[in-house]
């Protein structure tokens, strides 16, 4: 190949190259059993650090590299909730509202279906847990053991149906 038709050819080879990592980096995540809509089951779920709540309904979307995350429900004496944090795999932290007990979430990936978390306040690790999502996709599993505001020590189960 001469010049023009041998760049022509590099051009071509590295746009296929291109497109097929973004290929990949979006089937990982469409992949992601998170992602979609998951409603706790108040009466499967277990509640140490409180009351538990009415309701809650979490939403998992792709948002560039990322999954954002929003929550919404009602809390035991019927007060509205609401809550927002970005989920990526790499155990760094990033910012979370309306966590009972943080503000900050990080997140490591053990396997396709189950991932472990950190919460932190003020930088300080208040809780720490599992998520594990049931191999036919229809169950998450939420346990978290840490430190309430008052300093006393819980550990919660939460369970979610997807929709």
């Amino acid at each position: 190949m001469k010049g023009a038709k041998m760049r022509t050819f590099l051009r071509t080879i590295a746009s296929v190259t291109a497109l097929a990592a973004l290929g990949v980096v979006y089937l990982a995540q469409t992949a992601d059993p998170l992602l979609g809509t998951w409603d706790l089951n108040v009466a499967k779920s277990k509640f140490n650090s409180g009351p538990a709540p009415k309701s809650e309904a979490r939403t998992y979307v792709v948002a560039g590299n990322e999954i954002k995350a929003t929550s919404k429900g009602v809390d035991a004496s019927g007060k509205p909730t609401t809550g927002a944090w970005t989920v990526n795999y790499d155990g760094k932290d990033r910012p979370a509202t309306g966590l009972t007990t943080g503000d900050a979430l990080s997140l490591k990936r053990i396997d396709a279906f189950s991932a472990e978390f950190t919460q932190k306040k003020a930088g300080k690790v208040v809780a720490t847990g599992k998520r594990v999502i049931s191999k036919d996709g229809k169950v998450m599993t939420i346990s978290t053991k840490g430190t309430n505001a008052t300093g006393q020590a819980y550990d919660d189960v939460q369970i979610f149906d997807k929709r």
